[in-house]
């Protein structure tokens, strides 16, 4: 006893130190090197290398958009091939799915729970499209006169598509200065970006959550790149491009670990001063503990039950708002619920992700339907946590296809079919299906589904970010749904409580016996000294 009591309390007072203060050398030290980098492109600015004004081309009359993409390309020659094979042209992607093999995957063809796909609805959709004329399953692809340069390139911030135009903006002396615009044009601001993401699924902030207008003049506070008394960033300082390929992904239509924009490419992997944040960084992905919430300034719509579209009063659709403004029912769309700064929800995710097609087969045993999938889990090594909106709702489905409807929602005429016109189930879910070449039964129920975005603006000061007990915690932890992995402070493990205790005990012993070696020590010393 003893001897094991001197072997305690030497590990206690030499090893265990020696240990600790090994690590703490040995741990990585917060590395800024990159993002001292981008600090320094970011204040130099921007610098155009052209003046358009002055190019003799672009002073003519333009009776149409394409004659203007035309001009265009008389001196930017290979940009137009470019366009024509990116994924903001062409709205899908040659990927490689496992289980379904190679695709061609999309916002061209991908469902939604929100409007729920563009098939049908390409007149009214395509006003985000960077092209001019796509209306239907005829048009051209391969014609580089049909892209939009304008949209993403106009500094002005003067050029609108028009709504229901199949992507064409206003003509004629109604229209926008054209001369002006075209003489303007530079490397895209984050007004030209957000014309489209920040106004998905039907207005401002209602589909993202963390993608709105208020980016443009908030604070650090609400975003600490774009803030206005921040870094003030634009896009695609982040979002950079070649040949117009931009850099980051969209799950909500993407597949793929590729092409990916991740926090690291500044950052590093160690950005922190204290090791231990930078170990989270195996499993758990920056923005987990930097976007403590989203939806900070307006609300986005949280749940969308199309089951209830199609009501009337007095014969005639109508709307309800609620004290905010926000429109709670819609007889053309249902019932939504809306949410303000919010909490994320997480899940682990790998880059990879599955979606539901039209032609997948819709299981009822499940309490509900996932329209995509974040694939991942804590064993997979290229897994982390990531946070998550996930948007529910009810949409249409076929009860004895056991398929997800297509239903066209939109056209230019009443008594085409069109559901936000004619407000009829049945002759909309017709004429979108038949529209998709998809059978239908003729007997349609509602399901509920969830859909799945990750979130990775409005990044909060380090300040507000989120504290170790928020999810070290053994009630309503930020982390209490991911049950595929022990976490200290959260979870119980009997050999690990047991493990622990008896290092608290044995640590106390140790105290305890290296205090009684000190005493009997001091006693034997004086009882000597007095001999």
């Amino acid at each position: 006893m003893k001897n094991f009591t001197k072997a305690i309390t030497f590990f206690l007072a030499i090893i265990a130190p020696l240990i600790i203060v090994t690590v703490a050398l040995r741990a990585p030290k917060a590395d800024h090197s990159k993002l001292e980098s981008l600090r320094e492109k970011l204040s130099a600015g921007h610098k155009p290398g052209v003046d358009h004004s002055k190019m003799e081309i672009l002073q003519q009359e333009f009776k149409t958009p394409h004659e203007m993409t035309a001009a265009c390309l008389t001196c930017h020659t290979e940009r137009g091939e470019e366009l024509l094979h990116s994924a903001h042209f062409k709205w899908e992607r040659e990927e490689f799915i496992p289980g379904r093999g190679v695709t061609y995957l999309g916002k061209k063809n991908l469902l939604n729970n929100y409007c729920t796909g563009v098939q049908s609805n390409e007149g009214s959709c395509m006003k985000c499209h960077a092209g001019y004329g796509w209306n239907d399953k005829t048009f051209d692809f391969e014609n580089p006169y049909n892209i939009d340069c304008i949209v993403c390139h106009d500094n002005t911030g003067t050029y609108k598509k028009a709504s229901g135009a199949a992507g064409y903006p206003e003509m004629g002396p109604d229209g926008p200065d054209f001369k002006k615009i075209l003489g303007s044009m530079g490397k895209p601001k984050s007004e030209n970006c957000g014309n489209c993401h920040f106004g998905g699924g039907g207005g401002n902030n209602v589909k993202h959550g963390d993608l709105e207008i208020a980016l443009l003049t908030a604070g650090r506070d609400v975003d600490v790149h774009m803030g206005v008394d921040g870094a003030h960033m634009n896009c695609v300082d982040c979002h950079t491009a070649e040949n117009h390929e931009m850099k980051g992904r969209y799950y909500g239509v993407s597949s793929t670990n590729t092409q990916r924009l991740l926090c690291e490419d500044c950052h590093t992997e160690a950005p922190h001063q204290k090791s231990i944040l930078n170990e989270h960084s195996v499993k758990v992905a920056c923005q987990t503990c930097h976007i403590p919430i989203y939806a900070k300034v307006n609300p986005t719509k949280m749940y969308w039950d199309w089951s209830t579209a199609t009501r009337k009063k007095d014969g005639k659709g109508y709307e309800e708002t609620d004290s905010s403004g926000n429109v709670t029912y819609a007889s053309i769309k249902g019932d939504f619920l809306w949410g303000k700064m919010i909490k994320p929800e997480y899940a682990w995710f790998n880059g990879t992700a599955d979606h539901h097609l039209l032609t997948d087969k819709v299981d009822t045993t499940q309490a509900f339907l996932k329209i995509n999938t974040l694939n991942g889990e804590y064993r997979d090594r290229n897994s982390k946590i990531i946070p998550v909106k996930v948007h529910r709702g009810k949409q249409p489905y076929d009860t004895e296809n056991l398929t997800i409807i297509q239903a066209k929602l939109w056209d230019r005429e009443k008594g085409k079919g069109a559901l936000w016109l004619d407000l009829e189930w049945e002759k909309a879910i017709e004429e979108g299906m038949a529209y998709v070449d998809m059978p239908y039964s003729g007997k349609h129920d509602f399901i509920a589904t969830e859909m799945y975005m990750p979130v990775n603006h409005m990044v909060s000061p380090a300040s507000q970010a989120v504290t170790c007990k928020e999810c070290h915690t053994r009630t309503d932890g930020r982390l209490a749904s991911l049950t595929d992995f022990y976490m200290p402070g959260r979870d119980r493990n009997r050999f690990i409580d047991i493990s622990g205790q008896l290092l608290l005990v044995l640590s106390f012993v140790g105290i305890f016996a290296h205090s009684m070696l000190r005493y009997m020590s001091a006693k034997k010393r004086k009882t000597a000294q007095t001999h």
